[in-house]
């Protein structure tokens, strides 16, 4: 066993089977099945169970996924090391965020950090919430991660770096029914249909939130997708609940935005595994956390 072949396995459970594996290492499906074998055979132990054009992890694939990813992690960390003994960081920063703190703040601090360091790849992975940022990192799927909470997440097995706050707006088309107006009492809302996002978020929260404190309001849509938030809003399906982040976009869009009276914030936090980072990594953790 070694360590390409660790490599080959954790891209069938990455992209979910042989063929688009195979893709994305650059190979032929049949030679990574080959590979593939070949470690089920060094390891004494079927990895998948192959059902038809599917593939599904045994236990002792689930099993594997987590030292492979220590055993891969720390050859890319020994690499990186030797490069930072001559000052340059290269290899690849792989981040785990959500939606909202992936428009921002994210694009920012990628920015910097790529305007300072041009040779490193930066790799974003989406997770919907918090938890499942909690999880990328500490299975090792990323290095970081970038999550927003209604209250800071309490973990034993990540740490966790407060970033800042970033309110709640909500998006309205510039047809009605609302005015132009910097905040807008959370009571005129009653009688709207909005459009929020999945249960879990802070979003589909906050609206729960005011419901029960008597403002009658519908759910338009409920979306995992909070790309698809403002396109519904211009089109005049709801008013949306979004993130502070998403502001120069929506009014950019033509979109009228207001705070909420009484305002209500999500929790920013970078999260990083315990333990040792790639150079890489703490450069970006240094960079995003010094601004």
């Amino acid at each position: 066993m070694d360590v390409r072949q660790l490599e080959y396995f954790l891209a069938v459970v990455d992209h979910g089977g042989f063929n688009k594996g195979a893709r994305a290492l650059f190979m032929a499906q049949p030679s990574l099945s080959q590979a593939i074998r070949t470690l089920e055979k060094d390891l004494g132990s079927q990895l998948f169970h192959r059902i038809g054009r599917r593939v599904v992890l045994t236990d002792a694939g689930r099993a594997l996924i987590e030292p492979a990813r220590q055993v891969v992690r720390s050859l890319e960390a020994a690499r990186a090391s030797v490069d930072s003994v001559e000052g340059v960081v290269r290899g690849r920063v792989v981040i785990a965020s959500m939606p909202s703190p992936a428009v921002e703040p994210l694009s920012s601090m990628i920015s910097r950090f790529c305007a300072r360091h041009p040779g490193v790849e930066v790799v974003i992975k989406g997770a919907p919430v918090p938890q499942a940022v909690i999880e990328l990192v500490r299975t090792g799927v990323t290095e970081l991660g970038l999550l927003s909470a209604w209250e800071p997440p309490t973990v034993a097995d990540v740490t966790l770096h407060p970033v800042e706050e970033q309110r709640f707006v909500l998006v309205a088309p510039p047809d009605g029914p609302f005015a132009p107006a910097r905040s807008l009492p959370r009571t005129r809302l009653a009688g709207q249909r909005l459009i929020v996002g999945e249960h879990g978020t802070g979003l589909r929260r906050l609206v729960e939130e005011i419901r029960a404190s008597g403002v009658d309001l519908s759910i338009a849509v409920e979306s995992e997708h909070r790309e698809v938030v403002l396109p519904l809003v211009l089109k005049g399906v709801g008013i949306g609940v979004l993130a502070e982040a998403w502001r120069p976009l929506a009014e950019r869009a033509g979109a009228l935005v207001f705070e909420l009276d009484p305002p209500a914030s999500l929790h920013l936090a970078l999260v990083s595994r315990k333990g040792w980072l790639t150079p890489a990594a703490t450069e970006f953790l240094d960079l995003a956390l010094s601004y």
